[in-house]
């Protein structure tokens, strides 16, 4: 049962109580890498990088001992759409957590000496970043399709701009963007919602309410591509994907549960079993579904020996088009199903996992809907919606491939 209070200010609250010793706490913020512009590219992220950097009333030490000291994690991420700061703790020190993630929201003050240390860390994580090409396709893929837009930019930015960072311009892009309006707090564990509202409003409520409305450029129209790049890796890596239903699309659910059917996390999805088990062609297929506020897009990934990629094409786009042209049957569709919703039950488990999704969802849809209506709604889905959805979105005329070699 998920409870939820929202301050004066605006700031809201979700909850879920259960009965462990460790709390998981988090804030999300909506606010990403595509609300940036020219060169603050890669100031949302490197921003979630040097809050833990010093406040008015703490050096960067204090600030990482408060957490770690007690046994706790603190940790951040930054995507296209959203900041979450979060932490874990035994859960008689949640208003450690929570004291701390106000004093670093509105007390940061981006030390310069700390902040030039900082950048040789981001600058160290792109280079990583682009030693992985297994990671660094996904990105290349969307900077393709998005070209020109800000969800084409790379979340971590470009060397030049971390470079170029100021004080200053991190301040005054969190001033504009970490308004109270687009926060929320997400808490689970094992705590009273009264003592937890009480604690939001002692390190929370006196901010001023201040409002920011989401100015963000219309994703343009979908791009069709077909690019090879050469990265010399061993492997030939290669993206196949397209357009797919945006963060308040009604064909969501229906998409989500087809993507699970195609290329999803377990041994036994389509593309698994036709290509890896079958063939040998690759240790790794999957494909991902990433809903966007205005847009959405599947990615189709697999690392292949070079002389594979003719035949492992022809085999993905065969088995695209079974999903297109044989309806699931009765059974088949009730399987899936069930194996979805068994899914989301295990992630749940994770009460991180769960803080962090729950969090997100208020975020964005002011409301979190339980297992049991998530399960209802994949229950609606039919066949003939799963097979309408594939022959538009898998119609080799709407398919790009990025291919690494």
């Amino acid at each position: 049962m998920y409870q939820y209070h929202t301050l004066n200010n605006g700031i809201r609250i979700v909850f879920r109580q259960n009965n462990s010793k460790v709390t998981h706490s988090g804030i999300y913020i909506n606010v990403g890498s595509r609300d940036e512009r020219g060169r603050n590219e890669g100031i949302a992220h490197f921003i979630e990088h040097t809050v833990f950097k010093g406040t008015e009333h703490r050096r960067s030490y204090h600030i990482l001992n408060r957490i770690d000291g007690v046994g706790g994690e603190l940790n951040a991420f930054t995507t296209k759409e959203e900041t979450c700061l979060y932490a874990s703790s035994l859960s008689i020190h949640l208003e450690r957590c929570l004291e701390l993630f106000s004093d670093i929201i509105f007390h940061s003050t981006f030390p310069e000496k700390e902040i030039e240390n900082e950048k040789d860390v981001v600058l160290e994580e792109i280079k990583s970043y682009k030693d992985s090409p297994a990671d660094l396709i996904y990105d290349d893929f969307e900077q393709l399709v998005f070209d020109g837009h800000p969800l084409a930019h790379n979340i971590l930015g470009t060397p030049h701009n971390v470079k170029h960072f100021t004080s200053q311009g991190l301040l005054d892009f969190l001033q504009s963007n970490y308004t109270t309006d687009r926060m929320v707090i997400s808490v689970v564990g094992c705590a009273d919602f009264r003592r937890v509202v009480r604690m939001c409003e002692k390190y929370f409520g006196d901010y001023e309410r201040r409002n920011s409305a989401v100015d963000r450029k219309q994703a343009p129209q979908y791009r069709h591509f077909n690019s090879t790049m050469n990265r010399r890796t061993h492997q030939m890596h290669i993206m196949v994907g397209g357009r797919a239903p945006d963060t308040f699309d009604e064909r969501k659910v229906a998409f989500s549960l087809l993507n699970n059917i195609m290329g999803g996390p377990a041994m036994n999805s389509r593309l698994n079993v036709a290509i890896r088990e079958k063939h040998g062609f690759c240790y790794t297929i999957e494909s991902q579904y990433t809903p966007f506020s205005d847009a959405g897009l599947f990615y189709i990934y697999a690392g292949i020996e070079a002389d594979a990629r003719e035949h492992y094409l022809e085999l993905l786009h065969r088995e695209l088009r079974r999903l297109v042209e044989t309806p699931l049957s009765d059974s088949q569709i009730r399987n899936a199903k069930q194996q979805f919703v068994g899914q989301m039950a295990i992630n749940n488990e994770s009460a991180l996992n769960e803080m962090q999704a729950i969090g997100k969802s208020y975020l964005t849809y002011d409301r979190v809907d339980t297992l049991e209506e998530m399960q209802r709604d994949i229950e609606a889905v039919t066949a003939a919606e799963l097979r309408d959805i594939a022959a538009e979105l898998f119609n080799p005329e709407n398919l790009s491939c990025l291919i690494y070699k």
